[in-house]
Order: C-alpha cells, then structure tokens, then sequence
C-alpha cells in the first residue's frame, strides 16, 4: 500500500527521504515527526506493516493529507518494494529491523544481513546521496566484559554471546564499507540502550524481569552503571547527521558514532525507576552473579539445543550486571550533537506511556518499603537477616563456605564424630599457638593478636543462656503438666504431630537432613519475604480452614467427649 506523492515531492526531490520502519521502530516515530516539523522535508515512511496508524489531528495526520508524507509497506527481502520506497530520495534513514525479528537464526539474517545488502544496493541504484543506519552499541559488546568509555576505536569482539548482536555488527559493517561507491555516504549512530514512549525491547525487558521470580534481586553488587538514551534524542542525532553527511563531514562518512544521553547511570537504578514508577516492587536483594550464572546453565543449554527460551539466560544476566558506558565525544564534535532531552525528563513520559503494563502491586499498598520486612524481622533484623536473606554477599558466602567444610569434615570424611572432632580442636590449637609466636607485622601485612579476653564468656551472656535454658525447661515441664492432666486437645495434637514430623526427620541420615535444613534456611525466608501479601493469605485460609475442620470433628465426637472438651477449654 502507498499513498501517492505529491508534486512538491517531485519538483524538490533532493528534499526528499525515506524513513525505513519509521512506523514501528520507537526511534523511528519522533524523527518523522521532527522531519516534519522542520518543514524542510517530504517524508516517506516505510514500514512492514500494511498500513499506518496514527491519530487525528496530529502532525503526522495532517502531513498525510497533504501530501508532505506517504506510507510505503515493504520487505527488506524484496528488492522491488524497497525501490518503490526509495527512488527519488536523497536521503535514507535505516532504523533497524528489532521489531520483526524472531527466534530463528535463518530469519534473523535473512532481515538484518540479507536485507541490508538489498537496502544499500537499492539506494544505490536510486542515487541515494545520503544513508544513516541507526545501529546499537551492542555492537561492540561481547556479552560478558565490561565497557568503560569505551569510543569508536573498539574493534568488534572476535566472539559475541548473543548471535543477535553479532547479526546487527555484520549489518552495521555493510554500511560503513558501502560509503563512498556510487556516490553514497553513510554512516552508522550506535545508541546505548534507547528509551522511550514506544519502547519494545528495554522497557518490556524490565517490567518482564519484575513480573518474574526475579524481580525482587539485584544480579550482582548494583554498582555497574550503563548509558541510556531517550529517543528523542536519537532522532535528533540522525538529523545531525544528515546534516554533517550533507556538509561533505570527512571524519563522519563511513564511521561509526556513539549516542547517549551523556549521563551514565546505575543500571539498577534506571531500572527501579522505571519499575516502581509501573508499581512493582524495586529489587532489594542481592545475588552474587556467579550463582545466577550457575542457575542459568540449564536454561542456557535448553535454548541451545531446542532454541527454547525459558527462566533466565546468560545474555540476559550480563546485560544487567556489566558496566557499559560510550565516549560519546565524536558524535559531538563531529555531527554538533548534544541531548535535547534530559535522561530524568525522558523517564516520567515514558513510564507513563506504558501504563497499560503497570500493576497495582500489593507491595506499594499494604508495605512501605522503608521498613523492614516480617521475614526480616523473624530473623531479627540484625546480622542473621543479612546472612539468610543475602544483604551481604561476603558474609553469606563465608557462612556457605564454612557449612561446606563442617559438611566435609565431619560427615563425609568417613571418620567418626569424635574423631573428626579430636582432629579439629588439634588444628585449632595448633594454628592458635603457631599465631602467637608471629611478629606484629610480616611482609608489610599487619597481624593482629587476639587477647585473652576473646575466648572469655561475659556474666551477661552466661545469665542470658542459664535463664534461656531454664525457660525452655520450665516450659517442657508445664507442657508434660498439661498432657497429663488432659488439659488442652488442642496441645497434645501439637506436641504428637510435632513428635511425628520429628520421627520423619530422623529416619533420614544426617547429611541428608543437614542438606535440607541448609537449602529451606536459604529459600524459605527469601521466598517468604518475596511473596509475603501471597504466604500470608494461604496461612490465613490454612487456619480457617483447619478451624472449620476442627469444628467439624469436634461435632461427630460423642457426647460424653464432647462435654469433657468444653469442659477444659473454660
């Protein structure tokens, strides 16, 4: 489908472009719009799509009716749409092809590599002067080391972790060595990580990742930061270089050039921002990345074999966890670029936008985040709550470390408990008393003496354990009182219950039970602070339902016992 061009397109058409998925790329919406209202240009928007939406009364609209813009349907694989596009624009602006891309790797080249060898060849055969493809920093982005500053001098990875990334370097490549034949100039914009109204892959990445089960952890320490770049300021960038390409710019025909908004920023942050302003839950939770990794290997290799995606994916952790900032001192000095958009500004249009995704979260109603969480407080909020609920990787992973030698020594090393415990304390006083021959300082490195006082207990802590041992014996002994009295029903299917899952316990051999306490000690609190409003509303329907259970029994019970139960209960 296409819409007829008017004569102005014909009397001026070196005043002419082509805007290539101008309708569905997020980029490629606001620089038809800013072509537009410049005045200076007749746009043609080329797209996939059959036809073009928009709303009425807009610039867009009014451009249609006319004559100032018209809408093209192509393929990138079909040469002769793309001619019907093209023939007779100075100008071509490539905005990517991420929409329409699948999972299929053959599909995939078939539109980012096939289809821009069609587009260059079909620009050159419509003399096309000018060609700006809107490329993408991944480019340059292995998928597992970090980028600091990094400028147009990186060379393209030997080895990518996402295909697609390395897809889109091949096509970027096509465009740089196309500069120059025929007459055509090119150049490539790499954005870092584009945002915006419109959005479909950032945005919907990050509101996937907090609707997930992994949405309440940081992947890593939180610290890498990344560029991000609103679209309105891409968009400007192209009309910059269009205008440099157009000014015969020698160090821009044929180069590359990073865009962002010039303000790095904590992933984790832009991220939060972005989910909070959505109502879901900002991550809290820190995860070392080496165990997400480790997590992910299954999946890793699901998707490998059967191309299958499913829970998270290497590529998808290192996005989040790496550090990626550009240089972005080429784009200013060489096309006049500067944001027009600050990254803040940018945040609040685009959340809004996508309020179509937002969720009426539990956790921005009925808790407030500054608080600490019930699961934290069962812990006692102190230094057993940051170890359990990973607040600090070193230290839980010291603790980890420590239950995994105490696992090894003394259950499965073959030796006997006492054994294993006379080997332990040998070493232990043989490490303390070789410690207290060191000097103060040994190779610069200063070696603390540990005083006397250290292996000493304080009466304060000596009370504390005397009264808490006495309390739980007292409470035995008024428990012991109650069942033979007959006192309470409901205590003694407590205590037989609780002796039963006890039995249950040790039928299993210890390091199959110390096994499973390690592994509910480090999920069940996670999970119960995760889905806390979730947990909380199944205990509640548990005790109604166990109530109405007890009711019911307690009615089929004969008279005689019945009596003797309300009895006790008054």
């Amino acid at each position: 489908m296409a819409t007829d061009e008017s004569s102005r397109d014909q009397r001026n058409p070196s005043r002419t472009c082509t805007v290539l998925f101008g309708r569905r790329s997020p980029v490629g919406r606001p620089l038809v719009l800013s072509l537009l209202r410049s005045g200076d240009w007749t746009v043609r928007i080329a797209d996939s799509a059959p036809s073009l939406d928009d709303e009425r009364g807009s610039v867009l609209s009014e451009s249609l009716v006319v004559g100032r813009a018209s809408y093209h349907q192509i393929d990138v694989r079909d040469q002769s749409r793309l001619r019907y596009a093209i023939n007779g624009s100075s100008v071509v602006f490539h905005m990517g092809v991420s929409d329409t891309l699948r999972d299929s790797f053959y599909e995939n080249h078939a539109l980012l590599v096939q289809g821009m060898k069609n587009v260059i060849n079909v620009c050159r055969e419509c003399n096309a002067e000018r060609f700006i493809y809107n490329s993408s920093a991944d480019v340059v982005f292995d998928g597992v080391h970090d980028i600091h500053y990094g400028d147009e001098s990186m060379p393209y990875p030997w080895k990518f972790e996402d295909g697609l990334n390395e897809l889109k370097a091949q096509a970027e490549m096509l465009v740089l060595c196309a500069s120059g034949r025929d007459g055509l100039l090119t150049c490539a914009l790499r954005p870092s990580n584009p945002f915006g109204p419109g959005d479909t892959q950032l945005v919907p990445f990050i509101v996937n990742l907090a609707k997930s089960v992994w949405g309440k952890f940081i992947f890593g320490s939180g610290a890498n930061m990344c560029d991000f770049t609103y679209v309105e300021n891409v968009a400007h960038a192209h009309m910059c270089a269009e205008k440099a390409l157009r000014s015969e710019v020698t160090a821009v025909a044929g180069k590359p050039l990073f865009v962002t908004n010039l303000k790095p920023k904590k992933t984790w942050e832009f991220v939060s921002l972005i989910v909070e302003g959505l109502g879901y839950q900002r991550p809290s939770i820190h995860l070392p990345v080496r165990l997400i990794l480790f997590i992910a290997m299954p999946f890793d290799w699901i998707y490998g074999k059967l191309g299958v995606k499913l829970g998270v994916r290497s590529p998808m952790i290192h996005q989040l966890a790496c550090t990626r900032t550009f240089n972005c001192d080429s784009a200013q000095k060489h096309i006049g670029y500067t944001p027009i958009i600050p990254l803040e500004e940018g945040i609040a249009p685009t959340v809004e936008s996508f309020s179509h995704l937002a969720k009426d979260s539990p956790y921005s109603v009925h808790r407030d985040l500054s608080r600490p969480s019930k699961a934290e407080k069962l812990l006692g909020s102190g230094r057993v709550a940051d170890l359990v609920l990973w607040r600090d990787d070193k230290l839980t992973f010291t603790f980890l470390l420590t239950l995994l030698l105490f696992y090894y020594w003394f259950l499965h090393s073959g030796r006997t408990f006492i054994c294993s415990m006379a080997t332990f304390l040998q070493i232990c006083v043989v490490i303390l008393f070789a410690h207290g021959f060191l000097p103060s300082k040994v190779f610069g490195f200063t070696i603390k003496k540990i005083p006397s006082s250290f292996f000493g207990v304080s009466e304060k802590t000596t009370k504390v354990a005397v009264y808490s041992a006495a309390s739980m014996w007292n409470g035995g002994v008024h428990t012991l009182s109650s069942l033979a009295q007959a006192a309470e029903w409901e205590l003694f299917f407590k205590v037989t219950c609780s002796l039963y899952i006890i039995k249950l316990l040790l039928s299993l051999s210890l390091s199959i039970l110390f096994g499973l306490g390690i592994v509910c000690l480090f999920t069940v609190f996670i999970v119960y602070e995760q889905y806390e409003v979730e947990v909380e509303t199944i205990i509640a329907a548990s005790v109604s339902g166990i109530t109405k259970l007890e009711m019911m029994l307690k009615k089929k019970l004969p008279g005689f016992l019945e009596v003797h139960i309300a009895h006790n209960n008054h």
